[in-house]
């Protein structure tokens, strides 16, 4: 292990390889990064990431888009099931979408593994809406990974690419 690879004193290795994985997808994440999504937490099986509703992310009845709030969701889920050293990749989601955020609302995807078995695995996300002081769950996204094998380099092919 490198100094860059040693973990602070008393800090536990999970949470160093977790925050290791953030920081090196963070850097490639050029969707989120334009979105405005800050990655503000990250662990083993978990991630957290805010977005503020700008006026292009606004639809034509003056709340948030529902895809911007599955995209934020979907962010965070993408970093809470990479936290462990391999490529893993959406199988699958659903969301729920439960009330409207406004422009200038701040929201926070806060991302939690349920499961992991095998190469799959199951996370919840809770996405909540602050307006001032006051705050209110607003979505809630339940995400299905898959582990990839056979891509020690981490690059992800499309299909049409081949195999």
């Amino acid at each position: 292990m490198n100094s860059e690879q040693t973990p602070p004193v008393g800090e536990d290795p999970g949470l160093t390889v977790a925050k290791r994985c953030a920081s090196e997808m963070w850097a490639n994440d050029e969707a989120s990064r334009r979105l405005g999504m800050q990655l503000t937490g990250v662990g083993p099986g978990r991630a957290t990431l805010t977005m503020t509703v700008r006026e292009d992310m606004v639809n034509g009845h003056g709340s948030c888009h529902g895809g911007f709030i599955a995209a934020l969701a979907d962010s965070a889920f993408a970093f809470a099931c990479n936290t462990y050293g391999q490529v893993t990749v959406a199988a699958g989601f659903d969301i729920t979408f439960i009330a409207p955020a406004a422009l200038g609302d701040e929201l926070v995807a806060e991302a939690v593994e349920r499961a992991r078995f095998g190469r799959s695995g199951l996370y919840d996300v809770t996405v909540t809406c602050r307006r001032g002081s006051r705050s209110a769950v607003i979505a809630e996204f339940r995400g299905r990974s898959r582990s990839l094998r056979g891509s020690p380099d981490g690059q992800l092919r499309s299909g049409i690419d081949g195999p």
